[in-house]
């Protein structure tokens, strides 16, 4: 490992502020995670016919109630935010928190994100459609958010005619982007303007693979990572490594349990399963805050102490 592997979570905004949401991120803080991420969708899969709320005002209300956890989301993406008022918000939020936001962004896919907000007969963009306004958003709104006296852009898909964002973030040059991508598209991106590269393993795996597949699916896609920062002039050290869990076969209840069994069943099963990943290189694990009665259910207590205790295991 290049540097001690990070703890993070991630807690859906499913949770009403005042009967319980805040003591979550505020127990997130407590348990020493490193970062506490979000969602950004406007619904997602199961969740659809519940409770959702957005993901800046709550991470706007989660960096009031906390002092040291770093906050972020995994991920935003194109699929109904426009760079120019995304930036606006990001300033505000970096500003509110003193610092300590980080973007996840990626291209974006199907499902609710993709649908809610088309007219008629349109239909969602395609996979190449995704990845071309993927290409547009993200140096805009790099340009954004480094130049807050004024930014102007013509482009194909978004204009930004003067836009100011003073007096720019908090973290300098501007808070940092992680960049959630497998293709080689979207690996650019991350090798460009990353500061920090995610994944969840290779999505086609999950239903039939085995957890050393996986594994084996990551490190092709950081060779690919690699290759992409070469070809940028850059150091593929540079960027942090996230995994983001519960995508990969390890995960799936229809599947065989792995040796030790799954993930989140015990620190020793975690431990295992996180010691693979940290030796590719992976700097920060995340994992999903439980959630009963859905794919997120897990034992909270051992929850906890894998909170506490995981990370020092993998130094």
């Amino acid at each position: 490992m290049t540097s001690p592997l990070r703890l993070s979570t991630v807690i859906l905004p499913v949770h009403r502020w005042n009967e319980g949401g805040r003591a979550l991120w505020q127990r997130a803080e407590e348990l020493g995670f490193h970062a506490a991420y979000t969602y950004d969708h406007l619904a997602w899969r199961t969740f659809r016919d519940g409770p959702w709320f957005g993901a800046v005002p709550t991470l706007t209300a989660a960096a009031a109630a906390t002092d040291r956890l770093r906050l972020g989301t995994l991920v935003t993406s194109p699929n109904f935010r426009h760079p120019v008022t995304l930036a606006k918000e990001l300033i505000t939020l970096d500003d509110i928190s003193d610092g300590r936001v980080t973007l996840g962004i990626g291209a974006g896919g199907n499902g609710f994100d993709a649908t809610t907000l088309l007219k008629g007969d349109e239909e969602p963009w395609t996979p190449r459609e995704r990845a071309d306004r993927f290409g547009e958003f993200v140096p805009l709104l790099d340009r954004l958010l480094r130049e807050p006296a004024g930014t102007t852009h013509e482009g194909r898909f978004y204009s930004a005619h003067e836009a100011r964002n003073v007096p720019g973030c908090v973290q300098r040059p501007r808070l940092p982007f992680a960049v959630a991508a497998t293709g080689p598209r979207g690996l650019r991106l991350a090798a460009e303007y990353g500061q920090a590269w995610v994944t969840t393993g290779d999505p086609k795996l999950f239903e039939t693979g085995t957890p050393e597949q996986s594994v084996d699916a990551v490190a092709g896609q950081l060779t690919k990572l690699g290759k992409a920062c070469s070809e940028a002039g850059r150091d593929a050290s540079e960027l942090d490594r996230i995994l983001l869990t519960g995508f990969t076969p390890d995960f799936n209840p229809a599947l065989p349990a792995p040796r030790r069994g799954r993930p989140l069943d015990s620190l020793e099963a975690f431990v295992d399963f996180a010691g693979r990943y940290a030796e590719l290189g992976f700097t920060e694990i995340v994992v999903h805050w439980p959630i009963d009665d859905s794919v997120f259910a897990a034992d909270r207590a051992v929850f906890e102490s894998i909170a506490t205790e995981a990370a020092s295991r993998l130094r």
